[in-house]
């Protein structure tokens, strides 16, 4: 929930109010259905043969023919969103369940408890604070997809960070970039990477061993970064940003102290990962085996924090509904392809897309994959909103244009990451931003140069894993 300043009076270190640009995104993705029922009216309408090729869905490059056209119609439009939904009802349950299974996780206190005693611990050990705690949320966006939950972090953070000479910048990217980091990555994000990968016909969490390296080498990147700064307002006082922080001392709601039960939860989290990993390595575990095994793991916690059946269903709905608006966003990107499939563009889009990149080499193909992701996450602020919406699309172009489908998903995962430290139209930037008192503007300032370094580091990432075949396929 983002916080706003209500002094009618600003003081020299408070921000003004920022709210951001508000698009809502459902509001978006209507017109963009809209819009793509009446191209069905314009463009020329063609199909593409498909055929079982190693156990997926491929395109045949040579198949393609115009046919006649098949517009849709205004009712159409609107059953359109009904059929997208069925169509994502596998990912969007996914998704749901995920969400809720965190979110009877996060009702144990037990995230909250090992955060504050981090805190607590690195308080007088100043160079550990900011590659610690940048790395905890780091491997938090990783596993799971932690985005939302940041804000409640920065309130602990960024007067922490305060307290030992740094600045409310300092805290908020420890919590905020590194998170992000992690989310981007994505070694097993459940929200952006399995939604993806489910798309494109991918193993689920293949390529896991690259996104390791990728992982470790942003998180360096960043740690670096954000010391650097550190360093800077801890020797020049007189540069720190304090923003809304408490300047005294470390103020926070969440001091939740370390238990025995709260040990074991996190010790059956860790296990979770690791039969996940098990899971999918050796048995080719898909969408219902690893939400079964969350579903599982969210029971299991709940069990050992002694919480009582209603609470832990009412725990999993909470959690569900704090990924509500990500899962139905699936449903309604879904519902452009309806649109378009059904108005046979889908495989005009492709073709003409193919004829246009078919003159490029395949490693600039997927350099253009990654900014196209990335300035589409400007108006659809939703890793796996973004994914439902792009990669029906790209997996089938990547196999025309010579891009492997893992590489085509990589280049969505950096593109939508990446852009979410600096798009004002991420929730999640604006009300972080609001929590930790510091201006849209000044941010920018601060992050665009390393927005700059990711970028360049995607590129050098895609075209090595175009250099590699980056796969399985």
């Amino acid at each position: 929930m983002a916080h706003s300043n209500q002094q009618t009076t600003p003081q020299p270190n408070q921000p003004k109010e920022n709210k951001g640009i508000n698009i809502n995104a459902f509001a978006l993705i209507f017109g963009v259905i809209i819009l793509s029922a009446v191209l069905t009216y314009i463009l020329p309408a063609g199909e593409y043969q498909r055929v079982e090729q190693d156990g997926r869905t491929v395109v045949d490059p040579d198949s393609f023919e115009f046919t006649d056209q098949s517009p849709v119609g205004f009712f159409d439009v609107f059953g359109s969103i009904h059929t997208g939904m069925v169509n994502g009802a596998g990912i969007i349950f996914f998704v749901l369940i995920i969400g809720g299974a965190f979110g009877i996780l996060k009702a144990t206190g037990a995230l909250d408890a090992l955060i504050f005693t981090l805190t607590k611990k690195l308080a007088d050990k100043e160079l550990l604070l900011i590659p610690v705690l940048t790395l905890f949320f780091a491997i938090l966006g990783s596993l799971m997809g932690m985005a939302e939950e940041t804000i409640i972090y920065i309130a602990i953070v960024a007067p922490l960070a305060i307290s030992l000479g740094f600045d409310s910048i300092v805290g908020y990217a420890m919590v905020a970039i590194g998170a992000n980091i992690g989310f981007m990555s994505a070694v097993m994000n459940p929200f952006n990477v399995a939604v993806a990968q489910g798309i494109a016909e991918l193993p689920l969490y293949s390529g896991m061993g690259f996104r390791i390296i990728l992982l470790a080498s942003f998180y360096l990147v960043a740690v670096f970064y954000i010391y650097r700064y550190a360093k800077k307002v801890k020797k020049y006082p007189e540069l720190r940003y304090l923003g809304n922080a408490p300047k005294d001392k470390l103020k926070t709601t969440s001091q939740v102290k370390m238990e025995t039960h709260h040990k074991w939860i996190l010790l059956v989290f860790l296990a979770n990962f690791g039969v996940l990993i098990y899971g999918v390595l050796q048995f080719g575990w898909y969408i219902r085996e690893i939400a079964a095994l969350f579903l599982l793991f969210g029971v299991l916690v709940g069990i050992i924090a002694r919480m009582s059946p209603n609470k832990i269903a009412d725990s999993l709905m909470d959690g569900a509904k704090q990924v509500m608006a990500g899962a139905l966003i699936i449903g309604f990107a879904q519902a452009i392809i309806v649109v378009f499939q059904d108005g046979k563009l889908m495989d005009s889009i492709l073709f003409y897309a193919a004829s246009f990149l078919g003159e490029l080499t395949p490693a600039l193909n997927a350099i253009g994959m990654f900014f196209v992701q990335l300035f589409l996450n400007f108006l659809v602020p939703s890793g796996s909103g973004q994914a439902a919406l792009t990669m029906p699309i790209i997996a089938p172009l990547a196999d025309l244009v010579g891009v492997t489908r893992q590489t085509a998903v990589l280049a969505f995962q950096l593109g939508d990451g990446i852009s979410n430290s600096i798009f004002p139209t991420s929730g999640v930037l604006v009300a972080g931003l609001a929590m930790a008192g510091i201006p849209y503007t000044k941010w920018v300032k601060w992050v665009y140069p390393l927005i700059l370094i990711q970028i360049g580091m995607a590129i050098v990432f895609l075209l090595i894993a175009q250099a590699i075949q980056f796969g399985p396929f």
